[in-house]
């Protein structure tokens, strides 16, 4: 039963909207009809409001770090880790959205963060390094998800690159789309149009 309530704690927080809420509150309409679509703070940034985005962010990794420190506090770490993965889950996966929801990587980043700060840290290293060369954020995710289990594995916890193997494999199927297109040299790069 602690792993049914954890993961359904999880996904309750994950499944908030808060790129979707904060842009029809700052009445900029829906944010699923411009860009990609998508609800997470890289789209929020295509309406050119970098506070509203840097806003999603904070949130989305906020419901991530929250989902899986509560978990921790009350049922222990497994519980801990099942909130972890059930809150990047609802927010891929929003009841509320009829399922379709973000990419998953800010929250993932804030679940990386909340349940081994190192690793969080590293997969954040991942992220920035990536994106400083390309300039594309599907791209530096994408090098985030690599880094994560590897460095885990290479750590020796081999729980964690469990579980850090499912939370990429989470994101890297939410970013089927964008992997298609980076393959076909027309993903965009952030700043730029097209």
């Amino acid at each position: 039963m602690e792993m049914i309530f954890a993961a359904a704690l999880g996904y309750l927080l994950g499944s908030v909207p808060y790129g979707l809420i904060l842009t029809k509150a700052a009445g900029l309409g829906d944010i699923r009809s411009i860009g990609s679509g998508n609800i997470g703070a890289t789209n929020v940034l295509r309406t050119g409001n970098k506070a509203l985005a840097a806003a999603t962010l904070v949130l989305d990794v906020l419901k991530g770090v929250l989902a899986l420190l509560i978990a921790r506090y009350v049922w222990g770490e497994t519980a801990a880790l099942v909130a972890g993965f059930a809150a990047m889950a609802g927010h891929a996966f929003p009841v509320w959205l009829g399922f379709k929801g973000g990419k998953g990587v800010a929250t993932g980043a804030g679940v990386l963060l909340a349940a081994q700060w190192w690793l969080g840290l590293i997969a954040l290293a991942a992220w920035a390094v990536a994106f400083a060369v390309t300039r594309i954020s599907s791209a530096s995710a994408l090098a985030a998800c690599v880094a994560a289990p590897i460095a885990a594995l290479l750590l020796g916890d081999w729980q964690l690159a469990v579980f850090a193997l499912g939370l990429s494999a989470l994101i890297v199927f939410r970013h089927k789309a964008n992997i298609q297109r980076l393959i076909a040299g027309t993903e965009p790069r952030v700043g730029r149009k097209g």
